[in-house]
This record gives C-alpha cells, sequence and structure tokens, in this order.
C-alpha cells in the first residue's frame, strides 16, 4: 500500500498538469538528480554527453518494462503495477549502483550502448538491416530481421527510413536476451504472427524455421526436421490446441522464450538442444536474476577485459575518449 501510496506521489510531481500520463520527458528530472547526487555515478559528471546517454536508457528500460500500452504514455495505474517505485528506493538506498539491476545499472546502460556502438560502424546514431543481422555473431535470420524492420512489433522512433535508432535498439536487445519476459513473448509474438490474427499457425512457424534449417545445413550440422521441431514446440507449451498457439500459452510456459531461439536465432538454438552446462550451472546459482541480468553480466565482463587489453596495446590506461569516436 505505501508503494502505491509513493506511486500517486511521485505521478503528481513529474505529471504536466495538462496531461493524465507520463511522458518520458517527465523522468529527466529524476535521472538528472541521480546523476548530480549518487556515488556510483560520479566518474559521469566530467562527460555530460554519456550522462544524457545513461538518462535516456533507463527511462527507455522503464517504458519497456512498465508502459505495457507500448503508447508512450505511462498511466498511474501502469506506474502502481509496475516496480518502478521499488527500484528507485533501491538506488537511493544502494551505494553501488550496479547492484540495482532494474532499470538503474550503469553496467547494463554500458553493455546496451556498447552492443549499439558495435554495429553502428558509421556512428550516425542508427543502423540498418545489414547491421542488425551482425548482431550476436550472425545469430538471426534475415526473415526475423525483416519483420523487425518492416516495425511490426513496434513502430520505430528513428525519423529516418528504413534505420532503427537507439531507442528502436534498446527495444529490440531487451528482447532478445530475456525472452521469458512478457514484453518480449509481446515482441516476438507480433514478429512470428504473420496474418496478425493473434495465432501462430503451423505455417507461420515453418516459414520462420526454413532458414534455420538452410542454416544448419550451410554449417554441416545435423538438420532437425521441422515436424520434430514441431513436436518439441507443442510438448514445451503444453497448449490445448494443437492446431495453433496463443500469447496466452507462451505466457503460461517456462520455455517460452526458446520457442523463438528455434525458430530464428541458430546460436541460442544450438545451445538449447546441447543444455549448456555452464547456462544450466548458472540458473541454478543465481535462480533470482533474469536472463538479461546474467547475459548484461558476461557481455559486461568481456567487454572490460576487451577494454582492458586496447588500454594495454595503446600504453594507456584512460578510459574515456572525450572526442566520441568511441563509446568509452
Amino acid at each position: 500500500m505505501m508503494t502505491k501510496n509513493i506511486a500517486t506521489q511521485i505521478y503528481t510531481i513529474l505529471k504536466q498538469p495538462q496531461l493524465n500520463y507520463l511522458t518520458q520527458d517527465d523522468f529527466k528530472p529524476v535521472l538528472r538528480e541521480l546523476l548530480a547526487t549518487h556515488p556510483g555515478l560520479e566518474f559521469l559528471q566530467s562527460t555530460p554527453e554519456f550522462q544524457e546517454r545513461y538518462a535516456e536508457t533507463v527511462i527507455y528500460r522503464i517504458y519497456y518494462y512498465i508502459n505495457r500500452s507500448g503508447n508512450g504514455r505511462l498511466t498511474l495505474r501502469e506506474l502502481k503495477r509496475g516496480n518502478i517505485i521499488d527500484a528507485m528506493q533501491h538506488a537511493d538506498e544502494e551505494e553501488d549502483i550496479n547492484k540495482v539491476l532494474r532499470f538503474f545499472s550503469y553496467e547494463h546502460f554500458y553493455v546496451i550502448y556498447c552492443k549499439f556502438w558495435e554495429l553502428d560502424t558509421d556512428h550516425d546514431f542508427v543502423i540498418d538491416k545489414e547491421n542488425l543481422i551482425r548482431y550476436g555473431n550472425h545469430a538471426l535470420t534475415y526473415r526475423i530481421v525483416d519483420r523487425i524492420f518492416s516495425q511490426v512489433p513496434r513502430k520505430f522512433t528513428s525519423k529516418v527510413e528504413g534505420k532503427m535508432g537507439y531507442e528502436d535498439f534498446v527495444y529490440f536487445i531487451l528482447s532478445e536476451e530475456d525472452k521469458s519476459s512478457e514484453p518480449s513473448l509481446e515482441y516476438w509474438f507480433k514478429c512470428v504472427d504473420l496474418d496478425g490474427n493473434g495465432v501462430l499457425t503451423r505455417n507461420e512457424l515453418q516459414f520462420f524455421y526454413e532458414e534455420q534449417l538452410h542454416r544448419m545445413e550451410c554449417m554441416a550440422q545435423e538438420p532437425v526436421l521441422f515436424e520434430d521441431i514441431l513436436c518439441q514446440i507443442i510438448d514445451m507449451i503444453g497448449s490445448e490446441n494443437e492446431s495453433y498457439i496463443t500469447l496466452l500459452d507462451l505466457k503460461g510456459g517456462k520455455l517460452s522464450g526458446s520457442i523463438f531461439n528455434i525458430l530464428f536465432n541458430l546460436n541460442k538454438f544450438m545451445a538449447f538442444e546441447s543444455r549448456d552446462p555452464f547456462l544450466i550451472r548458472q540458473e541454478r546459482e543465481n535462480p533470482t536474476l533474469t536472463e538479461w541480468d546474467r547475459f548484461a553480466h558476461r557481455e559486461y565482463i568481456r567487454l572490460s577485459m576487451e577494454e582492458d587489453v586496447e588500454d594495454v596495446s595503446n600504453g594507456s590506461a584512460e578510459v574515456w575518449d572525450e572526442s566520441l569516436e568511441a563509446p568509452f
């Protein structure tokens, strides 16, 4: 009850008087205050451009998880139902910002931004299909990337035709790296639902799996036939109707995210098929962490190690590049 009362107070303070919802801009004063006062973010004060990027990323993450209607208008009801108030209180009490895994972790921002920067080769702050197809070491199929760029799961906020902006990428990477979350299941369901009728049919599943099958053959992997895959998918969901799959079916199953990996992410499909013991051990050791938390932690370590190697090779330990020629 107390959290809901606080939510009402925050909503009233942040909201523009003429509106009955919160916009992304309404959260900017909160982030400015956090950046100015939080000990875990002091080091960003000399680089205002990255303070701005951090703030943007936090706000995009908040809206991804809490603005369930996806219209950019956060209602009081959504604010109360989400976990943003708890996360704000956690950030206020915790000196290590990276322990605030919901929304505010600097390490999570660093991973998202570096991933975008790696794909945005000309650094014009938008990426196209050919850029995105390189994501995760060419993990995704062309067919699913086409669907993302058709803007079916989410209309791009980028003003450049045929290009995905940074906000669009944040929604993509959160969906791609934690397919167990509800926003992610909705994102990918829309992609695979080719006719937009609210159910996934055998033909739609087969359309996406065909490219996976072709890729397996090209890599001399033993192909898994679609009929076998279809049986596996039905078993994983436990759907009452074997002729189609609904979003409700997916939201009710623990392995639902793996179904999308089977259809269009070859690397994750292979890891799932082999039941990677490293990933299984990680899940058992930290059952409260989300798939996104685990991914971000692994990637942050990898990026930090790469940065250390570069620093040694350049004969410098300087992390920040004021010229903006690199993300950090």
